[in-house]
C-alpha cells in the first residue's frame, strides 16, 4: 500500500506539472491583453508598455513559464494583476466557502442517492422503482441555474423560511446551515441522481449473488443481509462515482455560486478569466487539480477496506 501511495504522489507531481503548463499556455494564447485591462481605457501606449514590463509579459513564453515554476517550487503562487493580493491569500479567503458547499452537497447526494437506489433495487419493477428512476432522470436533466432559481422563489421569496443566498455565517450556526441548504440541494441533485442509478444497478447485481442466497438460506435476518452483506459490496462502484463527483464539485460550483451569490473559488476563477488575471487562474486550477487527484487516491484506498481481495502490492 505504501509503495502504491508513493507512486501516486509521484504521478501527482508529473500531472500538476503538465496541468500548469497547459493552463499557463492557454491563458497566454487567449485573446486579450492584461495590461490593457489593468490600465483601463485612458492608458497610453507608454503606460501599457510599462505595465507589461512590470508584469514580465514582454519576456518570451518559456522564460515566463520558467519564472512561474521557480516561484511555484518556492511556494509562491504569485500576485493578482488586479488587486495585487497574494494568490494564496485570495484562494484561502474563498476556498472554505467552496469546500463547505461541496461537502454539504455531497452529503445530500449520498443520503438521497443511496437510499433511493437501494429501495429501487429491493422493490424492482414496482411503482417505487419507476418513481425513483423518473426522479433520477429529472435530477440529471434539470440545469442548476433553473433549479436554484426555483428553490429561491419558493423557499426564500414565497415561504420566506430560508435566505436568498450568500454564505457569510459560520457553518456551525443555525444561520450558516440555513444559508447552505438551498445551494447544497441545487448542487447535489444531479450527483444524487447518478448515485441513485449506480446504487440501484450495483444492488441488483449483488442481491443475486450466491453468497446472498446462502446467507438467506442460513436464516440470516433480511435487514442484516441487505445492510451488512449486500450494501457493503455494492458500494465499490458507488464510491467511485462519489469520488469523481466530489472532485468535480470542488471545481464545478461556478453556476451555483453565481445564483446564490457565494464568494467561492468558482466565482474567483470566472472573474479572473474575464480580467485575464493569469496568476489567479493558474493558482485556482492547480488547487482544484491537486484536490481532485487526492480525492481519487483516497477512493482507491477505501476500496481495500471494502473488499479485502483488492490489493495494490
Amino acid at each position: 500500500m505504501l509503495s502504491f501511495i508513493v507512486r501516486r504522489l509521484i504521478q501527482l507531481v508529473l500531472l500538476l506539472f503538465g496541468i500548469s503548463f497547459l493552463v499557463f499556455a492557454s491563458m497566454h494564447l487567449a485573446p486579450g491583453d492584461p495590461a490593457a485591462i489593468i490600465g483601463g481605457p485612458t492608458a497610453t501606449k507608454s503606460d501599457l508598455a510599462a505595465i507589461r514590463t512590470s508584469l514580465g509579459l514582454n519576456d518570451p513564453f518559456l522564460v515566463q513559464y520558467w519564472h512561474y515554476l521557480v516561484n511555484l517550487f518556492h511556494g509562491n503562487l504569485g500576485y493578482s494583476y488586479q488587486t495585487k493580493q497574494s494568490v494564496a491569500a485570495a484562494i484561502a479567503l474563498r476556498f472554505p466557502n467552496t469546500l463547505q458547499l461541496a461537502v454539504a452537497s455531497m452529503i445530500v447526494a449520498i443520503i438521497i442517492g443511496v437510499v433511493a437506489g437501494v429501495i429501487a433495487a429491493l422493490k424492482k419493477n414496482t411503482w417505487l422503482d419507476v418513481t425513483s428512476n423518473v426522479i433520477a432522470l429529472a435530477g440529471i436533466s434539470i440545469p442548476n441555474f433553473w433549479l436554484g432559481t426555483v428553490l429561491i422563489l419558493i423557499f426564500a421569496v414565497v415561504l420566506q423560511v430560508l435566505p436568498v443566498g450568500g454564505l457569510t455565517n459560520p457553518i456551525w450556526t443555525i444561520a450558516g446551515i440555513k444559508q447552505l441548504i438551498l445551494p447544497a440541494i441545487t448542487l447535489g441533485t444531479a450527483t444524487a441522481a447518478m448515485i441513485a442509478r449506480m446504487s440501484r444497478s450495483a444492488m441488483l447485481e449483488v442481491i443475486q449473488a450466491d453468497y446472498i442466497r446462502t446467507a438467506r438460506a442460513k436464516g440470516v435476518k433480511e435487514k442484516t443481509v441487505i445492510l451488512v452483506h449486500a450494501l457493503k459490496n455494492a458500494m465499490i462502484p458507488v464510491i467511485t462515482i462519489i469520488g469523481l463527483d466530489f472532485g468535480a464539485l470542488l471545481g464545478g460550483t461556478v453556476i451555483t455560486e453565481q445564483v446564490f451569490a457565494i464568494n467561492g473559488i468558482g466565482r474567483l476563477m470566472v472573474n479572473a478569466i474575464s480580467a485575464r488575471d493569469f496568476p489567479i487562474v493558474q493558482g485556482s486550477v492547480l488547487l482544484v487539480a491537486t484536490l481532485f487527484v487526492f480525492v481519487n487516491l483516497i477512493v482507491d484506498i477505501i476500496y481495500v477496506f471494502l473488499d479485502p481481495r483488492i490489493s495494490y502490492d
